[in-house]
């Protein structure tokens, strides 16, 4: 989808495994610079049927999400993509995924610091074994301050920065302060018991494994959140709006929650200045 719109210069950073799927990488890698992480000996054998292919060596910084779980391994996966004779080995990827929301600022940094260190040691052994890593590629929004101090990545993978979600806002970010720009209006849509009314935005509205949304407007400060059901969501407080009045709420994760809509509406100030559509709303196989 983001080819289609335009976009020539994409990576992959989940692997590519089953035959159907490289059939398509291999059409892509045709019309675009392409390139796509592998963690696996056999995966590096199947998608040396895509010639000219670019991959990146995948690297678990210790989630066992994916990725090789060592330095020997990295070295061994290198000299597979090595022997297909069709590979080019454009990098490695290291995505702690579970440190961007570390509370803690202080903490996240030790952290980091302490998984950077680990990935020192495993371009040493790639450099060892006579494997050149042009691109180190990783980080996110909630370390990219921190990896770019540590001076090891020079490619930092930050995304959530552009719109923020109340997960990032919950933790102490380093850096330039960013705003939330992504945002669900919702109506009151019953007001029948006193201290709560009901709106119309719940389960399918926000996606719902960070928590409950932020009421950003529209309501008065403090008024809390609370799912209800597939449709409905419960405001709570004290001078709540009353019947068709609009809220505004910021999604607790924004990934998932984007993936729930078929566009955005543009704002300037208060003014709507055009729609974008959601080109890859359930393309995720």
């Amino acid at each position: 989808m983001l080819a289609a719109d335009g976009v020539g210069n994409i990576h992959l950073t989940s692997p590519v495994v089953t035959p159907a799927a490289i059939g398509r990488l291999a059409a892509l890698n045709e019309q675009i610079a392409l390139s796509v992480v592998v963690d696996h000996p056999g995966n590096a054998r199947a998608l040396g049927a895509v010639e000219g292919l670019t991959v990146f060596i995948d690297l678990d910084p210790g989630s066992h999400r994916t990725g090789v779980t060592s330095a020997e391994a990295a070295v061994a996966l290198a000299r597979a993509i090595a022997a297909t004779g069709t590979l080019k080995l454009g990098g490695v990827q290291y995505y702690c995924g579970s440190h961007q929301h570390i509370r803690s600022l202080a903490e996240r940094r030790a952290a980091i610091v302490e998984r950077t260190d680990y990935l020192r040691g495993v371009l040493g052994a790639l450099a060892d074994a006579g494997f050149a890593i042009p691109v180190v590629t990783g980080g996110g929004t909630g370390t990219f301050a921190i990896d770019a101090s540590l001076g090891v990545f020079t490619e930092l993978q930050v995304g959530s920065y552009i719109f923020l979600d109340r997960e990032y806002l919950d933790c102490e970010l380093a850096g330039p302060d960013f705003e939330p720009a992504l945002f669900v209006d919702a109506t009151v849509v019953s007001a029948n018991t006193p201290g709560m009314v009901t709106i119309d935005a719940g389960l399918k509205a926000f996606a719902t494994d960070a928590g409950v949304p932020v009421v950003l407007g529209g309501a008065p400060e403090g008024t809390r959140y609370a799912f209800t059901g597939d449709e409905h969501g419960a405001l709570l407080g004290d001078g709540l709006p009353g019947l068709g009045a609009r809220v505004t709420l910021m999604p607790p994760h924004c990934d998932p929650t984007v993936n729930l809509y078929d566009l955005y509406h543009v704002l300037d100030g208060d003014m709507v200045t055009g729609s974008w559509p959601v080109t890859a709303r359930g393309r995720s196989t």
